[in-house]
């Protein structure tokens, strides 16, 4: 989400004050917003949910809780309640990144990886320092076997974050695919030593291929 989270040990303090605003005043759509986002963080999303909907019965045109609410069913397992939200908050915001890359998540779990990577490429256009974008990217290219442009996203997010783990253990998959074992151990491990869980399945593998080189 974009707000800062709130801190756990906070949490029951920052719920009590904001309900307090909203029962003076039950039309602050921020409030509303902002409850939504740390019920969300407090396990309660059913409140969170009904929350953020009446952040948009009062204004239909936030996007941000259109993106928080969508997350909130994505992680639910209900993609149809969660596109729609997203391709509502493009309406309101066609360049929206985040927008971009949450259907670009749901297109790739219903495998429809074409789509997942015209979404995710449109989200690093309009924000090209974007790492979810292009980490995604990496991992749909993948999924569609072209290796090339698997390759060219992970180094994006690499470039963009040396130290981000899930990126570097991108790169390594795509240059595994690609042929380009040695550099694919240099990545994996440093994946490794960032604290990633690399799947020992991938690691055996490439160790077999750099062994028989």
């Amino acid at each position: 989400m974009a707000e800062n989270a709130v801190r756990k040990d906070d949490l029951a303090t920052v719920i009590k004050e904001l309900e307090g605003v909203i029962a003076q005043y039950p039309e602050n759509v921020m409030a509303h917003h902002q409850l939504g986002l740390v019920y969300r963080q407090a396990g309660r999303n059913d409140d969170a949910v009904r929350e953020l909907n009446r952040a948009l019965e009062l204004d239909s045109q936030s996007v941000e809780s259109m993106i928080n609410l969508g997350a909130i069913y994505f992680d639910r397992g209900e993609v149809d309640r969660a596109l729609e939200l997203n391709e509502r908050a493009l309406k309101v915001a066609p360049d929206m990144a985040e927008a971009h890359v949450n259907i670009g998540l749901i297109m790739q779990q219903q495998n429809r990886v074409d789509e997942a990577i015209a979404s995710y490429t449109r989200a690093t256009q309009i924000v090209p320092n974007l790492i979810t974008g292009w980490i995604n990217l990496t991992s749909a290219c993948t999924m569609k076997g072209d290796d090339e442009k698997a390759v060219e996203a992970a180094r994006q997010a690499v470039t963009i974050d040396p130290d981000s783990a899930m990126a570097r253990n991108n790169l390594a998959v795509a240059l595994y695919f690609k042929g380009e074992f040695q550099e694919a151990k240099r990545n994996m491990d440093k994946a490794g030593e960032l604290g990633y869980s690399v799947d020992p399945r991938f690691a055996q593998a490439l160790e077999a291929k750099l062994a028989n080189q």
